[in-house]
């Protein structure tokens, strides 16, 4: 699968020095939603990871991923982690958290330590795609490939 990557990133770098399969699914454009990406990529919105940083009263992290065409319950990923309550992080302090700017936040080499939970209907498709770190393009990769990098906590996280 892997092929001769049209743009550089630290995900392409880092999935290339690992050995692991992927292929770059450019962009002619930045997109403006989930829809819109999974439209320039070829794709269905389902195949892609959507994620979302949440955080505790106590400011303890947790990176939520759920496959695109659905939504995230901050409610049941503070359940997953036994937390009093979650709420979403704010849009600035992503790209301090992640390293990624809003919109491009991916599983793999997160600048801030954090438990990492997918839902489990991500599980419906074997292969699945990620954030390259920038706007203009995502990442195919092995869903068993991406799980084995980044040991994701599975439960029922989405509405």
């Amino acid at each position: 699968m892997t092929d001769v990557p049209e743009i550089e990133t630290a995900i392409t770098q880092y999935l290339t020095q690992n050995g692991i399969p992927f292929r770059v699914l450019m962009q002619q454009r930045e997109a403006v939603s989930i829809e819109d990406a999974a439209m320039l990529r070829g794709i269905t919105p389902n195949m892609m990871v959507k994620t979302m940083v949440l955080k505790d009263m106590g400011n303890h992290y947790a990176l939520a991923c759920c496959p695109g065409d659905r939504q995230i319950d901050p409610k049941k990923v503070r359940a997953a982690l036994q937390s009093r309550r979650m709420t979403c992080v704010d849009s600035q302090d992503i790209e301090l958290l992640t390293g990624y700017k809003l919109g491009t936040v991916t599983p793999l080499l997160l600048k801030t330590p954090m438990p990492i939970l997918f839902d489990s209907t991500l599980k419906a498709t074997s292969t699945i795609t990620i954030s390259s770190g920038e706007r203009i393009a995502g990442i195919e990769l092995a869903l068993d490939d991406l799980t084995r990098q980044c040991s994701p906590l599975w439960s029922d996280i989405i509405r």
